[in-house]
């Protein structure tokens, strides 16, 4: 069975397909003042995702160029949502592989990139990769009211699988 914090971030990864159902490629497109739109958030997070679970863990590269169009930092974009979705799709199986494979031990160890290890250890990065997720929910779930969506999901869904188990140790 995946760590419990794995089981957490699959979790917010569906309270975000969740929170963005239905959403139209024109919608998710839309700017509103400073703030990015949906889909770059979409593309953002996958982008981060990338980094950590399949660059740094794997030394894979399977989107070269997303982190150039919705990395931090980088200039605004509106990207396809379609597209954002399908690179999402595919980080986020491909960050599952490493994912699956972590223990408290693992956890606790130092991705290396560039020669140097990382200046979070896993467990770190894996909890901030959660929030993360959660900080980006809240901002496209503010920009859907401003668009002035209806019926939008409220609070927290189901846990599902991700309920609370003592953690092996």
């Amino acid at each position: 069975m995946p760590h419990l914090l794995v089981m957490q971030l699959r979790f917010v990864r569906s309270e975000l397909q969740r929170c963005l159902a239905g959403v139209s490629d024109a919608d998710a497109r839309r700017r509103l003042g400073p703030m990015n739109c949906i889909s770059w958030i979409v593309g953002h997070l996958a982008a981060q995702e990338h980094f950590l679970w399949v660059m740094m863990a794997q030394g894979r590269n399977i989107a070269p160029g997303l982190y150039a169009q919705v990395g931090f930092g980088q200039p605004p974009s509106t990207p396809p949502l379609d597209a954002m979705w399908a690179a999402w799709r595919e980080i986020t199986a491909a960050a599952d592989v490493y994912l699956e494979t972590l223990t408290p031990e693992r956890l606790q160890a130092h991705l290396e990139w560039g020669g140097q290890a990382h200046g979070e250890n896993v467990g770190t990065s894996l909890l901030r990769n959660i929030y993360h997720y959660w900080f980006h929910t809240g901002e496209a779930h503010a920009i859907r009211q401003q668009l002035g969506h209806r019926d939008l999901p409220e609070f927290v869904g189901s846990f599902g699988d991700a309920t609370y188990r003592p953690e092996a140790g």
